[in-house]
């Protein structure tokens, strides 16, 4: 393996850009893909988005979303066809043609031309595709642009066709009137969806009109109230609640009298107001979702029945006896209606929570309004229904009055015409949310347009059965938003009369007697002997088809409409593989699809089209399981904006710390939950110093410890394999071994289900684990300070559990992983040539679960004495004689008194642990109910139950410890019901300073007892540290091997010699090596960095370090010499002229003899390390100490 540098001096972006060009070199997507061709499919459908606009992180997330459970199934042996796709018909291309080319209606783009107008959106549907590419590239996503499918293609045209053939073909088509969104801006019907788009808080009329009765003795009149006063001059009826009380009062002022709801009776004007009834806003019920925000009580419903201050109450009567009542018409344009028009129908959609409680019926501009008209006869389904605002939002000539003008602007001459009738009963204004096109931001009017529908409501039943089949995260979206949706399904409107799109495959003839539907290109050449090379209106609509009756009946031409795109993109399951044309072994063996993942704002948009299409098809769901992800939002929590800049560009984020960090920051996040993210730039920062620099710091610990190896001339690292290793007896491979196979089994667990989020998590502490408890407490171990098996058995270890991380965390993190790899394969070359072509790693391997829980309750222990530590301010440093654990588990106080106890007593310098299973020696027991997990189980029993718990004795908490369980009340409750927590009881031992702390299930009892006899540890702990900080100051590497001197600066210069001569083997077991002092600094030494340190323990001094140094026994090189003291001074001249590193590969290759026979005139001789010459002052220290 290459040496690396430190975490800080890493750059994660620029590594990443490296794996970006090492990919491109190694074609490595397109590899794995051949690789994996023979196996099983899993098929995963693309959502496709407008390429009109650039890529934000709404997409990011989703892409991050489908790459990780792509790649992971990729590694599970899958092949995973994964084309991009691209939405590029519909109103969004033709908005910005539009704005562009100054078109402002229909007839704009009839005079252009069709074919110059659709050529015109051809030309920008693909302006930010290769934007879109070097991005999605970017963030680590592989999928496929060169083969990606666009809805314009002229073979995914025609499956759309062939798809709506099918539904005609199962009489699910017909045509008639839907009361939709219709944007005035664009000229076109908004689906509900888009209509929810954009909301503003504008003001509006708000009028109650009087409708008098035919033939009432009292001269009485109906009062309806609307926002909308353009819609009265096409009221065809008024609407009432069969179930409500409705009051005939008088006016004592005026002598008006009006028919209202009783309950609404406050909202009828006064002259002497209630002081708590002002006039106010209210809701009209043609925009029930319009949510307003009145500012006076008109939504109140009426405590009081009659206001008898200002009117006189004459009558009380039922809603259903007003039903039929015939009224005097507002105006006169649809008097040819009259026989059934213009008279009171009742429909629970009449609430008393605004208004009158009698509603004003116009079915051309109110989906209920439309709906009750039908049931009620006033007009008829399958009639023509005459519409009198063109497709501008302006009056036709039907109401005359008013031709040409906008129906907003025509507001105010209309209620001035209901005024100058004596009509207007009462009028203001108010505020309110209203909605607005989300494209040219005009605002939207309810009108009903000639559409083509699918009858979605003959599916209801299928569609719900279907949903129940499918596998969402989260399920609540599926259970509860998804359902009521399909719950409350309408028929679909799937036409647009539009110009940019797939033209609906419909010819009919002039009488509308004769009804051709296209099902392929074939078909269409067949009947109309064209050749057709492309399906856009301006190709294909000049085409006829002679009728089949003959001559004389002419020819059928095609409808003006197109698809809406919503019907494009859920025929994509379909029409993106062109089947049935071709692939059609390929689809039938993989439907429904595997996978889809897009945004919860897609549940009433493509993940609904979707389902309706299939089941229409096959009776089957599109989808076998589905990820919804939750809408990103800026730092301030609104809705990203470029105008508002509360948010960072993605770019801008990649390049400062990288895609792996954005992917796990968004992936460990609520919105993978389908709830919101504030998103923060500092959250990706914080990925990357939690999880990515310390996992690279573990692996930088593995690389820089496998090079000391050769550094020190021995054999270069190759790990060992799996299977030797298993049979480690250290106890942290058996545990660090367990731990990597339940991450194992974790993440394909999670996977598995789909529940992206629970992963990060788990990774984090494990990679918290490895860095804290296995490289921290395995040192010296994998620095080689025990024998050179050992050492490389740990190594590994490491490397063995580093390399299955990287595995594991591919699909997660490609980059990353990566990098590390890369490396990692240099020493075994049976590794396959990326990461991204190995097999996701099996969880049938060997766990512990024993000894991962008592490593678990270890940390545990430590945290615990470490707070106890903290609370008498008895650093680390400073030794403490005896530690006592208390657990009633005898397999985990044999683990933490046995092998796990070096470790522990290390840690926490303490000399002696003492293990204890008797719960109520130091401790006294309480039981608490945990209200999180039995409140909602229990109900109204929970009080007795908590109760009973509570009262629980020692003896009572300690059965149930033993037993598992106990019933409480009735109540069977086990150990996860109830919290048993133990209290620190005080020992009569006075001698002792003693104090505990615990976590419930854990005691740990420290002695805080200040012993003399451990003060010297103290000092050499202190002492070590200032070391260790520096040789960090010197910038000095682990593998750097130094010599270490200290000087006394105090008056008593033994007692600081006599304190590290007796820890000199601790000293020398942390350091590596011994800790010199100066007296034996050879003169030769080469001296790197010193620093003097005063009052540490009450000691001051100086720490030098120094290069490693040659070091003589003269008395043995004379010897070797018989005593000739000038060829002794040549041997030791030539020594130290040597090359220090290759000296000492010589010496190691020679078995610690070296023949020296080149100095000239002098005789050859054997020279032995640790008797001639010593490659540290510090060996040569150490010998004498020993002699």
């Amino acid at each position: 393996m290459d040496e690396i540098c430190e975490g800080k001096d890493f750059s994660f972006p620029k590594e990443e850009e490296k794996i970006l060009k090492l990919w491109d070199d190694i074609k490595a997507f397109e590899n794995q893909l051949k690789r994996t061709e023979n196996m099983p499919e899993y098929v995963f459908y693309d959502g496709p988005p407008f390429a009109t606009g650039l890529p934000h992180y709404g997409h990011i997330l989703a892409g991050t979303i489908k790459d990780i459970v792509t790649r992971y199934q990729s590694m599970l042996g899958h092949h995973v066809t994964r084309r991009f796709g691209w939405d590029c018909h519909g109103l969004p291309v033709e908005h910005e043609i539009d704005i562009k080319l100054g078109i402002k209606s229909r007839k704009d783009v009839e005079e252009m031309g069709i074919d110059k107008y659709n050529e015109e959106c051809r030309s920008i549907v693909t302006r930010y595709v290769e934007e879109w590419e070097i991005i999605v590239k970017r963030t680590g996503r592989w999928i496929d642009f060169k083969n990606g499918y666009k809805t314009m293609d002229l073979t995914y045209m025609e499956g759309v066709w062939w798809v709506f053939s099918q539904l005609y073909e199962k009489g699910l088509v017909y045509k008639g009137f839907k009361v939709m969104p219709y944007s005035t801006g664009c000229k076109t019907p908004l689906s509900n969806f888009e209509a929810n788009l954009n909301y503003k808080e504008v003001p509006d009329p708000e009028i109650m009109v009087s409708f008098p009765i035919v033939g009432d003795p009292h001269n009485a009149a109906f009062v309806a109230w609307t926002t909308t006063p353009w819609t009265l001059p096409s009221n065809l009826a008024l609407c009432v609640n069969a179930n409500y009380t409705y009051v005939k009062v008088r006016d004592k002022v005026s002598g008006s009298t009006y028919v209202v709801a009783e309950s609404r009776l406050s909202q009828l004007p006064s002259k002497k107001p209630k002081p708590d009834t002002p006039s106010g806003p209210v809701q009209d019920p043609k925009h029930s979702n319009s949510n307003s925000k009145s500012k006076s009580s008109s939504n109140e419903k009426v405590k009081n029945a009659v206001d008898t201050g200002s009117y006189e109450l004459l009558e009380k009567v039922t809603g259903a006896s007003l039903v039929g009542m015939k009224y005097v018409p507002l105006f006169d344009y649809f008097m040819e209606l009259s026989d059934a028009a213009f008279r009171v129908v009742a429909d629970n959609y009449v609430t008393d929570d605004s208004g009158t409680g009698v509603v004003h019926c116009a079915p051309a501009y109110g989906e209920d309004d439309y709906r009750v008209c039908i049931e009620n006869q006033i007009i008829n389904k399958g009639e023509s229904l005459i519409v009198a605002v063109d497709d501008d939002g302006s009056f036709t000539d039907k109401v005359s009055d008013y031709r040409g003008k906008y129906v907003k602007d025509a507001d105010k001459d209309i209620i001035n015409d209901v005024k100058a009738k004596g009509r207007l009963v009462k009028s203001g204004s108010f505020m309110h949310s209203y909605p607005f096109c989300w494209r040219s931001d005009t605002p939207l009017i309810y009108r009903a347009v000639p559409s083509w529908f699918v009858a979605v409501e003959k599916l209801k039943d299928q569609l719900l059965e279907n949903n129940r089949q499918t596998y969402w995260v989260p399920d609540y979206v599926k259970e509860k938003r998804f359902h009521n949706w399909l719950e409350n399904a309408r028929d679909w409107a799937v036409s647009r009369s539009r110009f940019w799109g797939t033209p609906l495959p419909i010819w009919i003839s002039e009488d509308w007697e004769e009804k051709i539907v296209m099902d392929s290109i074939g078909k269409l050449e067949q009947l109309s002997g064209v050749k057709v090379t492309d399906l856009h209106r301006h190709n294909i609509d000049h085409i006829t088809i002679p009728s089949s009756r003959g001559p004389e009946f002419g020819v059928l031409r095609r409808v003006d409409d197109v698809f809406d795109c919503w019907f494009e993109s859920g025929s994509m399951p379909y029409a993106y593989i062109h089947y049935p044309f071709e692939n059609v072994e390929l689809f039938e063996n993989n439907f429904p699809g595997h996978f889809v993942a897009e945004g919860l704002d897609q549940t009433r948009g493509w993940f609904y089209t979707l389902m309706v299409l299939s089941t229409a098809l096959f009776g089957k769901p599109a989808f076998r399981n589905l990820i919804c992800n939750g809408l990103i939002l800026g730092d301030d929590g609104k809705k990203l904006s470029k105008r508002l800049r509360n948010y960072t560009s993605p770019m801008e984020v990649i390049n400062d710390y990288g895609a792996d960090a954005l992917r796990l920051y968004i992936i460990n996040s609520p919105v993978v939950r389908a709830e919101p993210l504030r998103f923060k730039k500092d959250g990706v920062y914080a990925v990357v110093k939690d999880v990515f620099l310390r996992w690279y710091n573990a692996y930088r610990f593995l690389v820089q410890n496998a090079k000391r190896l050769e550094v020190e001339g021995l054999a270069p690292f190759v790990p060992t394999d799996q299977i030797t290793l298993q049979m480690s007896a250290n106890v942290l491979d058996q545990w660090v071994n367990s731990a990597t196979e339940s991450l194992v089994h974790f993440v394909r667990q999670e996977m598995d289900a789909y529940r992206l989020y629970t992963v990060v998590p788990y990774l984090l502490k494990f990679i918290d684990n490895l860095t804290n408890i296995y490289v921290r407490f395995n040192r010296k171990r994998l620095k080689g300070r025990t024998v050179e098996e050992d050492c490389r058995t740990a190594l590994s270890t490491l490397y063995h559990v580093l390399l299955t991380t990287c595995k594991v965390m591919a699909p997660f993190t490609p980059f990353f992983t990566e990098v590390l790899y890369q490396n990692m394969r240099k020493v075994c070359n049976e590794l396959e040539e990326s990461i991204h072509y190995c097999s996701f790693p099996q969880a049938g391997g060997k766990r512990d679960e024993r000894i991962e829980q008592s490593v678990t309750r270890m940390m545990t222990v430590i945290d615990l004495a470490r707070n106890i530590r903290e609370r008498h301010n008895k650093p680390l440093k400073s030794p403490l004689m005896e530690m006592i654990v208390v657990h009633p588990d005898t397999s985990f106080l044999e683990d933490i008194a046995g092998k796990l106890k070096e470790y522990v007593l290390e840690e926490l310098n303490i000399r002696s642990l003492v293990p204890c299973n008797d719960p109520l020696k130091y401790a006294s027991l309480r039981a608490e109910p945990d209200f999180s997990v039995l409140g909602k189980r229990l109900g109204k029993a929970m009080g007795t139950v908590a109760k009973e718990i509570k009262a629980m004795s020692q003896a009572d908490i300690l059965t149930f410890e033993q037993d598992g369980e106990v019933t409480v009340a009735g109540h069977c409750l086990k150990r996860t019901d109830i919290k048993v927590i133990r209290e620190f009881k005080r020992p009569d031992d006075k001698e002792k300073e003693f104090d505990a702390a615990g976590d419930g299930d854990v005691l740990v009892i420290l002695d805080m007892h200040a012993d003399e006899s451990l003060s010297d540890a103290g000092v050499a702990r202190e002492v070590v540290n200032r070391v260790q900080k520096l040789r960090k100051k010197a910038r000095l590497e682990p593998t750097d091997i130094v010599e270490m001197y200290f000087e006394s600066l105090d008056d008593n210069r033994t007692k600081l010699h006599h304190v590290l001569n007796s820890q000199e083997p601790y000293i020398r077991d942390t350091l590596g090596s011994p800790l010199l002092p100066s007296s034996v600094t050879p003169s030769t030494a080469v001296l790197l960095c010193e620093e003097a340190f005063h009052g540490v323990c009450g000691f001051s001094f100086i720490i030098r370090l120094a290069r490693p140094t040659l070091s003589f026994n003269y008395d043995a090189v004379l010897a070797l010499y018989s005593g000739n003291v000038k060829f002794s001074e040549g041997l030791l001249i030539y020594l130290l002229s040597r090359d220090y590193h290759n000296l000492k590969s010589e010496f190691q290759n020679g078995n610690d003899k070296i023949t020296v026979d080149c100095i000239e005139g002098q005789p050859a001789v054997d020279v032995l390390l640790r008797k001639h010459v010593f490659l540290t002052t510090g060996d040569l220290y150490l010998s004498t100490r020993t002699d």
